[in-house]
């Protein structure tokens, strides 16, 4: 939504568009346009008693002319022109409506014919001469017409090629950024290609044999911990599936069921895999930005999966909490009685990947051990974000 000052500085550059949206351009202008006022001024001493009206109106018209020369070039050039033909000529005005030409046009058509026309005009000069001198008429003509022409041109020149360069410059950007993104491409590919042959075909063995043995177990527990460990497995491969997906299409990475909603469902799992893990949370789930379920499903499962690897059997309580404002999440485990942990491979980037997921929503984790040698991991997602 726009706010006031955008508005108003939107119809400050509207309106500026003749002086290239610019204030400075602008009082420029107005600088280089009252000069030759001010240098009839003072050619004398201050007051215009003795200029004669046609001078004056020269004055004028070039006053007007030159304010708006980025906007009419070609005009305001041919305008100073017959204003010279007509009046008594003033120094500045030729001078600086020819170099905006040539500066704003470049080497066209037009800004020949106003070269003709300024030469045309630089004749009653030299004709009201006693004599023609050719080293002076050589000097007017040149520091009023010609030197302001290179000029111009030179001008027109290095703003084309510095536009070049500016192109160029962004082509070559827009070039890199493209390599980048094929290159980032390939190595999604790639890493999808190694999950898929290595990760997933770990996984679906697990799977398999899980499926045998829930099948052959000889008794009722065993086969119920197979099942739970068949389960587990496939909802593994059906979210690795997800991931692999998405790092070869860039789709979504997080299915649907990760987020608040799906805690029911890890506690669940955690509970049928013997673990003691009691949930307080609201019914129903609280609803929450996806980035935000997402992380606090994340942080939820990597704490349970962590107190199953450290604090084997120890007590679990999960506890969410919500209001208008912000969405806590904390699981505290109690110290393990069973002596050691539970020998499973670890990465060792568990508490960082917390960190970064929870850090990525603006939230805030801490984490550490309780006074009776437990573990406690709390999380806050902040449900509203200024980013102002």
């Amino acid at each position: 939504m726009s706010t006031v000052s955008d508005v108003l500085a939107e119809r400050t550059r509207s309106w500026l568009s003749w002086w290239d949206g610019s204030p400075r351009s602008l009082l420029f202008d107005l600088a280089v346009a009252a000069a030759p006022i001010a240098g009839e001024f003072y050619a004398h001493g201050g007051r215009l008693g003795d200029t004669s009206p046609l001078t004056i109106a020269a004055l004028i018209t070039g006053f007007l002319a030159l304010v708006v020369r980025r906007r009419f070039p070609f005009a305001v050039a041919m305008v100073v022109a017959a204003s010279s033909l007509a009046m008594d000529p003033v120094i500045g005005l030729s001078e600086v409506a020819l170099y905006t030409a040539a500066s704003r046009i470049g080497p066209r058509p037009l800004t020949w014919i106003a070269l003709a026309a300024h030469l045309v005009a630089e004749v009653p000069l030299v004709w009201g001469w006693d004599r023609l001198y050719l080293g002076a008429a050589t000097t007017v003509v040149g520091s009023s017409v010609v030197v302001p022409l290179l000029l111009g041109l030179w001008v027109f020149g290095r703003r084309r090629d510095l536009a070049e360069y500016r192109e160029q410059a962004a082509q070559i950007e827009r070039e890199r950024e493209l390599l980048a993104e094929r290159a980032v491409e390939a190595q999604r590919r790639e890493i999808a290609r190694e999950m898929h042959d290595v990760v997933a075909h770990r996984i679906g063995v697990v799977s398999r044999h899980a499926d045998v043995l829930a099948r052959e177990a000889p008794d009722e527990r065993s086969a119920e911990l197979a099942e739970i460990l068949r389960s587990t497995s496939a909802t593994a491969m059906s979210e690795l599936n997800d991931m692999l997906r998405a790092l070869r299409d860039e789709a979504e990475p997080e299915p649907a069921s990760t987020s608040t909603t799906g805690i029911v469902d890890l506690v669940d799992g955690a509970v049928r895999s013997g673990s003691n893990v009691r949930l307080d949370m609201p019914e129903p789930a609280p609803e929450v930005p996806p980035e935000v379920g997402r992380a606090a499903y994340r942080v939820v499962q990597e704490a349970l999966t962590n107190a199953a690897k450290h604090a084997p059997h120890a007590a679990v309580r999960v506890e969410v909490r919500c209001d208008d404002e912000e969405l806590a999440v904390t699981v505290t485990n109690r110290r393990s009685t069973r002596g050691h942990d539970v020998a499973l491979p670890t990465s060792g980037f568990g508490l960082v990947g917390m960190r970064e997921r929870v850090a990525l929503t603006g939230g805030t984790l801490h984490t550490g051990r309780t006074d009776d040698g437990g573990y406690r991991v709390q999380a806050a997602f902040p449900l509203t974000r200024d980013d102002t």
